[in-house]
Order: structure tokens, then sequence, then C-alpha cells
């Protein structure tokens, strides 16, 4: 599996490199101001709530994210409505080109380590080209359980396909397989497979509505149910504020798709926030220091 995951992630990678190389031939042969205009901003940032966008960085530039998860809200005002605990990640994205994001993130929930990229291999245009396509690969290790480090080990391929329906409407399918080097029990699968859906809505200039909902298909870790979130974002000049309930406390892509464990039918619903912050690290060229 971790051979057929590398040769997937080369495969891909590869495809996106060749076709940034197509668009910079066309651009140097003037051919740019022929095709259709790029369709921006579908999303408000890289991460829909917990999964992630089709959204990427610039290239150049560093997003810092703080993400936190409190406890269930059912546990009412001896836990202060779940503010009394806290799962927290933090994460770093960079922009290697316009079409290839890496990033690394640290979660105190199992104490797991996360390196991941994000590949653009379409992007929506105003005509000819109606979705936008990106492919996320990650690689994850859970620390706090004693196993070594390849039982340790989880990989995560995604395909993001998504569409914006105007200025007010994006959608986005996210096909998802994660596949667990060790499951807590014998009858649990290695792989699973899930169906990410999820949309946003745009309330205003600077606010906008977003749901997502990862669905398993077939067999599922023992315990676990499917994860769903909703939330605000709030752009507020270099940071944006992700306001949101889920019933998930994990926040990498094994733990939320996988292993959420909540039940919204029980009231295993966490309040949780993040909070992005973007820097230029390498600035574009034309523009003075």
């Amino acid at each position: 599996m971790l051979m057929k995951s590398f040769f997937t992630f080369l495969v891909l990678l590869g495809s996106a490199v060749a076709a940034t190389a197509q668009d910079d031939l066309l651009n140097a042969l003037g051919t740019e101001q022929t095709r259709p205009p790029l369709v921006i901003a579908t999303f408000k940032t890289t991460r829909l709530v917990t999964g992630p966008s089709t959204e990427n960085v610039a290239r150049g530039v560093l997003d810092f994210r703080i993400s936190h998860r409190f406890n269930t809200l059912k546990n009412g005002a001896s836990d202060f409505f779940g503010l009394d605990g806290a799962t927290t990640m933090l994460s770093l994205d960079y922009g290697i080109t316009d079409r290839i994001m890496v990033g690394l993130s640290r979660s105190s929930f199992n104490k797991e380590i996360e390196g991941y990229t994000k590949i653009k291999l379409l992007r929506q245009r105003t005509s000819k080209m109606p979705l936008s396509v990106s492919y996320v690969g990650a690689i994850s290790e859970r620390t706090n359980n004693g196993y070594n480090f390849s039982q340790n080990l989880s990989y995560t391929h995604q395909l993001l396909i998504a569409r914006k329906f105007g200025e007010r409407f994006s959608a986005q399918l996210s096909p998802t397989i994660a596949h667990y080097n060790l499951v807590n029990e014998t009858t649990d699968p290695n792989t699973i497979y899930s169906v990410g859906i999820g949309g946003r809505f745009k309330l205003s200039r600077r606010v906008t509505l977003n749901a997502e909902y990862y669905p398993v298909l077939g067999e599922r870790l023992a315990g676990t149910t499917n994860a769903v979130a909703i939330g605000f974002d709030i752009e507020t000049g270099g940071h944006v504020f992700q306001l949101h309930f889920t019933n998930s406390a994990g926040m990498t892509q094994r733990s939320h798709i996988g292993e959420t464990t909540g039940r919204v039918s029980d009231g295993d619903i966490r309040f949780g926030f993040n909070i992005s912050r973007v820097f230029t690290i390498v600035k574009p060229k034309g523009i003075p220091e």
C-alpha cells in the first residue's frame, strides 16, 4: 500500500508540474490572453471547515493556522459548555508555486503529526473549463500509543472537485481513501472510503456560511460515525476567522474522516474555531520592497 500510495503521488505530482510547464509555455507564446479568464475565490481559505478546499496559498506565501476544538456542549455548565477542555492544532501551509502547496501540522488529538501536499490539476475558467480539481495527499503519524513509527502511519488521498456557481454559491465533492497501517480491532478495515460533500454561501463581502459532510462508504472503524460541520468564515484584513460547530474532535484528515466518534443525535457537538494569518515570504516579481 505504501509503494502504491507513493507511486500515485509521483504520477499526480508529475501531472501538475507538466500542467504548470504548459501554462508557462502558453504565457511565453503570448496565448494566455486568448484563453478564458480563471474563476477565482471559489472559497475564502485553503480549508472549507476541517477538510481542505480547492484553494491554495499563492507562490511564496506562508499561511499560519491555529485550530481549536472544545469539548462537547452536552457537558453543560459543569464544563462551561465544553470550553474547559480543548484540542489544538498548529499548521503551516506554503505555496511552492501557484499550483503546488505543501503543509505540516501538529495536533494535540492523539499527538498527531501530519505532512501533506495539495496540487491543482484543473482550474475553473469562465468558459470551457467548468470545474476546479485538486489532489491532496497526506501522511500522518500518531505518537501517543507506544507503537513503532511504521505502525502509526496513515495515508490519505483525496480528489477535490469544486465549482463556483456565481458570486454567492460554491460546492465541492471530495472522494477520499484513507489507509491505516494499524487499527484497534482485528475486524476493523485498514482502508476506508468516503465522498465528502461541502459548500459555501456568501452572506456578505466578508462573511460566508460553510458546511461539510463526510459519509464513510462501506466498512468503517468500530464505534465511529460520519463527520459533519457547519460554520462561518469571517475575513478581516490579513486574517480569516472560521467559527464552526462539529461532531469531530480530530482535525487531521485521518482523524476527522475516519475516527469521528461524536454523534450529533446524542448531543456530541463541539464548538471550534480556526484563525489564519498569511505572510509573504517571497515577494512576486514587479512588486517593490
